[in-house]
């Protein structure tokens, strides 16, 4: 293995929590017809399209369209979004802040909605510290595309081979393995200090 001279964090689940069904609790009180309106109407991929580059004006009116007794619903999603995610994983920004503190090479690529993720950073505070980041709403491209890999590794000057990549997401992590990262797929703050140790970033 390479030695390690940058590290990259994933952002959604890995520093931050996120789950629509907190606010969705609320509005859609039953769970049955809940699942069915993430099933159906406010998709994954409907969502993705917003973190590829797609404007929440348009990704609402597709909606409407298709299911117009549902726009109170539907405009909901963007509405109570920050409810979506509502606080940090302490201890995942505990380990980033700390390798920042040590002058280690920081920074992030998160699949992300320009707006919200624009939002994101007023909320917590830490995710203005690395040195940089790639949001895939802003340079329309996704995870686990190899490019967006390719154009982070890019703009931020970073040795693919000397990289060590963050996400909770394996397909991610795979990705980041096509593009000639070193991954560790995140599961949780403790396994994340037994990786980095391993690969001789943690001490």
């Amino acid at each position: 293995m390479s030695e390690i001279r940058h590290i990259v964090f994933d952002i959604g689940k890995v520093l931050i929590h996120y789950d629509p069904n907190l606010p969705f609790a609320r509005i859609i009180p039953d769970a049955e017809e809940r699942a069915d309106f993430f099933q159906r109407i406010c998709t994954h991929d409907w969502n993705l399209e917003q973190d590829r580059g797609r404007s929440w004006h348009d990704a609402e009116a597709l909606l409407i369209d298709q299911f117009p007794d549902r726009e109170e619903h539907i405009r909901a999603f963007r509405k109570y979004w920050a409810e979506m995610v509502p606080y940090a994983y302490d201890e995942s920004v505990a380990i980033m802040t700390g390798l920042i503190d040590e002058g280690r090479d920081v920074t992030m690529l998160t699949n992300f909605a320009a707006d919200t993720f624009k939002e994101a950073r007023q909320m917590y505070h830490f995710l203005n510290r690395p040195r940089g980041v790639t949001v895939s709403g802003e340079v329309g491209l996704i995870k686990p595309d190899v490019a967006i890999y390719e154009l982070h590794a890019k703009d931020f000057g970073l040795q693919p081979a000397h990289t060590i990549f963050i996400d909770d997401s394996y397909a991610n992590v795979e990705g980041a393995r096509q593009a000639g990262w070193q991954a560790v797929h995140f599961t949780g703050a403790e396994q994340l200090r037994t990786d980095l140790a391993a690969l001789g970033v943690l001490g």
